[in-house]
């Protein structure tokens, strides 16, 4: 009974209907190996990441809570700033993806140069502003200075964007080869420039932030610098990747066309420009929810920094199975197998579901020893930070499940270049229920910080909802891009 249950909701052959069939359907193993050979790569290069991230800020965290949530508070400020570029790589992805599966490499990689193109004169004037404006943007984000810890906040908050913003350039071009390269299902080359960059900068924290080995103890900046090291390399290795690489099906040179494509970047703005509703309604979602949950004060808002820490870390082992699903779904629509398209995304949301399982209890069991190693003890309201963190991990845990399978649907849309339904979807959820139930729960039921999480994130349900519903339907699969 059990396994004839599994066999139906596993099986390659029970997730892909007789009538929807274009041809024939690779067997389960050979199904599942597929998604795991892009997904798992790109799980191992972003949950590394997110690691050497959190070790970024357990660093930072010694100095207390004030330096933790001085590098918290320029969080979504700065998201908002890369908001165009997640939205380019998006349509880079999509469109790489598409053409490979339509046999054009040379239109591939004629993406790939004028997305690279597109994102550095974007970056710079973005850069720009991010610096005239950082200190407005902080306050805007909740910062002040009415007391003498929220006026250190606020301080180490403007230093820590304005050196991040002038190195958005750098940032913007590597994410741009990387999400090209996702896109023909090349993920260990981003996998690895990735985990070198983020060495680099845990190195220079520790040289930077403490003053190690003779370098000057520079606390928040010294993060900020180490990180902007970190991109550098990663800039180098990724260019050095798509142009030295023999086996890449991605290939460029300095000696290639490098003028604007006009058809090329009216497809990339076509798909980023949908993807770009999507990240600009996730910015202002995130931003007021992050603003909400400051006003809580800053040892909440340090606690609250952790347990996104955590999400964040949970959230990279969805987004990596969402790159095999957009990567496997585009690549199939443009060989014209719709039914290999559903095939992939099904089994890709199976897998998700299984790991969030899996994830979740992983949170919940190990909630205090992790939120123990965000602080130092021996700071003010230290202990205080460690319980609000502990009992909203038990939240995180809950939400896996939910938070998992959302991601992947939408990635596998995304990968069909729906964009402007997974955007709409976000708009409502995210930009509206998300912030107004945050602020419901703050400042109407006064509740405590987990319950703020809980009420605030149960939109992330009917987000699956409306994902699920539009993946079953089955439009996506005449979207041309």
């Amino acid at each position: 009974m059990l396994s004839s249950f599994m066999r139906r909701l596993f099986a390659s052959e029970h997730l892909v209907k007789e009538n929807k069939r274009l041809g024939d359907l690779p067997g389960s193993r050979q199904a599942y190996k597929e998604v795991f050979v892009i997904a798992l790569p790109a799980i191992a290069e972003l949950v590394l990441m997110s690691l050497i991230g959190s070790a970024d800020t357990i660093m930072v965290g010694q100095l207390g809570k004030n330096a933790l949530a001085a590098v918290s508070l320029p969080s979504q400020p700065r998201m908002i700033m890369l908001m165009l570029f997640f939205a380019l790589n998006v349509g880079v992805t999509a469109i790489v993806a598409r053409r490979k599966g339509e046999g054009k490499r040379e239109a591939a990689n004629a993406t790939l140069r004028n997305a690279i193109l597109l994102g550095f004169v974007l970056s710079v004037m973005v850069a720009a502003l991010a610096v005239v404006f950082a200190e407005p943007l902080m306050r805007l984000a909740g910062g002040h200075d009415r007391t003498v810890d929220d006026a250190l906040v606020l301080k180490g908050a403007v230093d820590y964007f304005v050196i991040m913003a002038y190195a958005l350039p750098v940032n913007a071009v590597s994410m741009c080869i990387s999400a090209a390269l996702r896109g023909v299902g090349d993920t260990k080359i981003p996998m690895k420039v990735n985990i070198i960059s983020n060495l680099v900068n845990v190195f220079f924290n520790y040289l930077l932030i403490f003053g190690h080995l003779g370098f000057p103890a520079m606390g928040v900046r010294g993060a900020a610098l180490a990180s902007v090291i970190g991109m550098v390399v990663g800039l180098v290795l990724s260019f050095v990747a798509v142009m030295n690489h023999k086996d890449s099906y991605l290939r460029i040179s300095f000696r290639d066309n490098w003028r604007v494509d006009p058809h090329t970047m009216q497809a990339i703005l076509k798909v980023g420009g949908n993807a770009v509703v999507e990240q600009a309604s996730m910015r202002l979602g995130f931003f007021l929810y992050s603003r909400i949950l400051y006003s809580l004060g800053v040892t909440m808002f340090a606690a609250h920094n952790i347990a996104m820490q955590f999400l964040a870390l949970t959230f990279n082992f969805a987004d990596g199975l969402s790159v095999a699903a957009t990567s496997l779904v585009g690549q199939n629509l443009g060989r014209d197998r719709r039914d290999l398209s559903l095939l992939y995304g099904k089994v890709t949301q199976r897998i998700a579901l299984v790991m969030s399982l899996a994830l979740g209890a992983t949170t919940a069991l190990l909630r205090y020893p992790v939120s123990q190693l965000f602080i130092n003890p021996g700071t003010p309201d230290a202990q205080l930070v460690i319980q609000f963190a502990a009992e909203t991990l038990l939240v995180v845990a809950l939400m896996q499940p939910l938070q998992m399978s959302s991601v992947v649907l939408a990635g596998g849309l995304r990968g069909a270049g729906d964009n402007l339904y997974v955007a709409g979807v976000m708009m409502v959820c995210v930009s509206i229920i998300r912030p107004v139930m945050a602020w419901l729960a703050v400042n109407v039921f006064q509740m405590g910080l987990a319950m703020v999480w809980l009420l605030s994130l149960a939109e992330i349900g009917l987000r699956l909802i409306f994902f699920y519903m539009r993946f079953e339907s089955g439009k996506w699969a005449y979207k041309r891009v």
